[in-house]
C-alpha cells in the first residue's frame, strides 16, 4: 500500500521522544508499505509568524517562514529515521515521487505559500495515487464544530468530503492556522477520492490502527 502521512507540528513540536516514537512507527510501516510523510511547523512556526505579523509582514511572507520551519522539522525526523529516510526533504510533490524510488521513507515539509502541510499532503496523496492518507493532528478526530469553543460539538466517526467542506467552510484561512484539515486539503481529498483518516497524533499507535482499518479517529470517504 502507498501511504501519505501528514504529521502536525503541534504533535511533534520540539519533543525529542515523540520524534523517536514516530521514527519507530514509520520504520515498521515502511517494512510493508511505501511511506511518504509531510511534517507541519507547529508552535514554533506560529511563534515566528506571530512576530513577523507584529512587524508588518504580509501573509505570503509569513507562509514562507512557516514553510522554512516545516522543512526544519522534516530534517529532524529524517535525522531520527537515519538511513531509513531519504536524506533530503523534497520541495515539491514531483521531487517526492522521485525520492521514493530510493525505497526509503520520504519526509518533506511545506511547498508554496497558501498551502498548509495538510494541503501539501493531500496533493501528494493524489499525485502518487495513495491508497490511504492519514492526518495525525492534536485532536482525536473531526467534530461538528470546534470542541474547544462549543461544548455541544460532536465527534464524527465517518463523513463524506462534502460534509467536511461544509464544516470547515466558516474557518479563517491564514498563515499558521490550526485546523484538523483546511479547505484546500478537503477539496483535493474530494476530487481525488483518496480515503483519509484524521487521528490523534499524540498517540502514534493510531497510525497502525488506521492502516489496519480499525475504528479510530474520523474517516473521510
Amino acid at each position: 500500500m502507498t501511504l501519505v502521512l501528514s504529521i502536525g507540528g503541534s504533535v511533534v513540536g520540539g519533543d525529542q521522544d515523540r520524534f523517536l516514537e514516530y521514527a519507530e512507527i514509520l520504520q515498521r510501516l515502511a517494512s510493508d508499505h511505501t511511506v511518504f510523510v509531510v511534517v507541519g511547523g507547529g508552535e514554533t512556526a506560529r511563534d515566528y509568524i506571530s512576530r513577523a505579523r507584529m512587524w508588518g509582514a504580509d501573509e505570503t511572507f509569513c507562509d514562507l517562514i512557516g514553510i522554512a520551519v516545516t522543512r526544519l522539522n522534516a530534517r529532524l525526523l529524517i535525522a531520527a529515521l537515519g538511513n531509513h529516510a531519504y536524506p533530503v526533504p523534497p520541495e515539491t510533490q514531483e521531487d517526492a515521487t522521485v525520492a521514493a524510488l530510493s525505497g526509503r521513507i520520504v519526509v518533506m515539509g511545506g511547498t508554496v505559500p497558501g498551502h498548509t502541510t495538510d494541503a501539501v499532503a493531500a496533493i501528494l496523496a493524489e499525485f502518487v495515487h495513495a491508497d490511504l492518507m492519514i492526518n495525525a493532528t492534536s485532536t482525536d478526530g473531526i467534530y461538528t464544530s470546534d470542541p474547544k469553543k462549543d461544548p455541544d460539538a460532536v465527534k464524527l466517526d465517518k463523513i463524506s468530503p462534502r460534509r467536511l467542506i461544509e464544516i470547515i467552510a466558516g474557518s479563517k484561512m491564514e498563515a499558521g492556522a490550526n485546523l484538523p484539515l483546511d479547505m484546500l486539503a478537503a477539496k483535493v481529498i474530494e476530487r481525488s477520492g483518496v480515503p483519509t483518516v484524521v487521528v490523534d497524533g499524540r498517540r502514534p499507535q493510531s497510525l497502525f490502527d488506521a492502516v489496519r482499518g480499525k475504528p479510530v479517529g474520523t474517516r473521510v470517504q
